[in-house]
């Protein structure tokens, strides 16, 4: 799908439309951009310091930032993280990070970062502790703008502003990348993906919900995990086993083809019991983790032709990161026929989460709203 930003004038609220080639008039019947309180807003957003949110089903990530002079890039003035589980709503979050600004910044918009999806006054997501209101936000926080833009989106546009140093390689190529699509995906509380594309005067880019795709076993132990996966389940995708939850999925299927029982239950718990060996099920469970990433990733490197490279997150990746690298990972993202040569030419790098989520969403906002 390729998402546009709007600003409707009924209430200031950057909504994503899903018509790519045009933008239609909102509410009112009136176009984006028509009104000089839009203009306003917009001028608004750029000038001063603003908020961006980057909320996962686990923790929100708040920022304080502003545009860096003379640059595309992104300043964070200052940066919290936030257990999600620890607070009743987003908005208390969002109201405790303006309290601790001590009145120093005249806070007017606010950039979401989301899983999920817009639907009237709601983030849609299932993954979310709690349901979140547009309304709610904007009313307590007394804002004029506020946007929602998707989470591994957000991720992507950051990207661009990574240096390699800040980087782990996961498989590196002997020539310098090409310019081209860049892959962003990573699996968390949910499994996330999204494309830069590069573009002037900046880049812009392409969301998607690749790990909603149909799960494809690599050999015949997948296929009997992935028997185990379906059973009291309608549709089994890459994010049944490729993600937080999906790691304990994979954990209590292979436990039933063992003849043991499955113990643990949370994702952390697994992922300790693999690298420590303590739970031979939970070993196999992470191995098999890695080899259906290494698997997913090739196809979607080639999917969307991503010569400028890979780039792994999520928050399950960095804890896992030498078993990553001594994993079947690499095996499977060039076990893919005649494209070889082709993948032999893409690098992929695992990068910490961070503040990158809070720098992308901040961009999409002051670069969508450029638009208008």
């Amino acid at each position: 799908m390729g998402d546009v930003l709007a600003i409707c004038p009924v209430d200031n609220v950057v909504i994503r439309l899903t018509d790519s080639a045009s933008i239609k008039g909102c509410h009112k019947g009136r176009g984006v951009g028509e009104s000089a309180k839009q203009r306003e807003i917009v001028r608004a957003s750029r000038s001063g310091a603003f908020i961006a949110a980057d909320v996962g089903g686990t923790h929100a990530r708040i920022g304080l930032v502003r545009r860096a002079a003379g640059s595309t890039a992104i300043d964070v003035l200052r940066y919290e993280r936030y257990a999600c589980a620890d607070w009743p709503s987003l908005t208390a979050v969002l109201q405790d990070f303006v309290s601790r600004l001590d009145g120093q910044h005249h806070i007017e918009h606010c950039a979401v970062a989301s899983a999920g999806y817009v639907l009237g006054d709601a983030i849609v997501n299932e993954n979310l502790p709690w349901p979140v209101s547009i309304g709610d936000i904007r009313e307590s926080l007394g804002l004029l703008g506020l946007a929602v833009v998707n989470d591994f989106e957000a991720v992507a546009y950051a990207c661009q502003f990574l240096e390699n140093h800040q980087t782990t390689p996961i498989i590196e190529t002997a020539a310098t990348p090409a310019v081209g699509p860049i892959l962003v995906m990573g699996p968390g509380t949910g499994l996330g993906s999204a494309v830069l594309l590069p573009g002037a005067p900046h880049a812009t880019v392409l969301p998607t919900e690749a790990g909603q795709i149909s799960l494809a076993p690599g050999n015949e132990r997948e296929v009997a995990i992935l028997g185990e996966l379906a059973r009291g389940r309608d549709y089994v995708s890459y994010e049944t086993a490729l993600s937080g939850p999906g790691l304990v999925n994979l954990y209590e299927a292979i436990s039933t083809l063992r003849g043991t029982s499955a113990t643990l239950t949370e994702p952390a718990d697994v992922t300790r019991a693999a690298l420590d060996g303590s739970d031979p099920a939970a070993v196999e469970a992470l191995d098999v983790f890695c080899g259906l990433l290494g698997s997913f990733v090739g196809d979607l490197a080639l999917l969307y032709g991503a010569r400028g490279g890979v780039f792994l997150a999520g928050g399950i990746l960095p804890q896992v990161r030498d078993r990553l690298l001594a994993s079947s990972f690499a095996t499977r993202f060039f076990n893919k026929g005649v494209m070889r040569a082709f993948l032999q030419q893409v690098p992929v790098r695992l990068m910490d989460h961070g503040q990158l989520g809070v720098i992308g969403a901040a961009g999409l906002y002051l670069h969508g709203s450029n638009a208008h």
